[in-house]
């Protein structure tokens, strides 16, 4: 059992005390991503499609970087500025997973770190 940090310059840096993700026992959790482009550091432009894709462009930067992909996801969970944003977010949600999907939780919280419209975290098994 040992635990392994999991870090990568194709995805945003961290913004506090965090690793990007870490992984255990076969096991990779990846923290909440946010729609940062790693290039600036800032917010892409937009709205919620244009985040969520930025989003997964991240998750798949950290999967690569541990060696994993996105059919080893099983799980997301999906922080939303709003439920109104839900539909939008799904579109494009379900374009990021070929065959089956992994299981998802999905959540309006009061705010997000830099006004994001999402943030989304995955669990993904070896």
């Amino acid at each position: 059992m040992q635990k392994r940090i999991i870090s990568t310059t194709d995805a945003p840096a961290v913004i506090g005390p965090y690793s990007q993700a870490v992984e255990m026992n076969g096991m990779l959790f990846l923290s909440g991503m946010l729609p940062i482009d790693p290039a600036t550091g800032e917010l892409v432009p937009g709205g919620v499609r244009e985040q969520t894709g930025q989003i997964f462009a991240n998750i798949r930067a950290v999967l690569a970087a541990a060696g994993v992909t996105m059919e080893q996801v099983v799980k997301t969970t999906v922080f939303l500025q709003d439920m109104s944003l839900f539909g939008e977010m799904n579109e494009v949600y379900a374009t990021q997973f070929e065959g089956s999907f992994p299981s998802r939780s999905a959540f309006a919280v009061k705010a997000l770190p830099k006004n994001a419209l999402l943030e989304i975290e995955v669990i993904a098994a070896r």
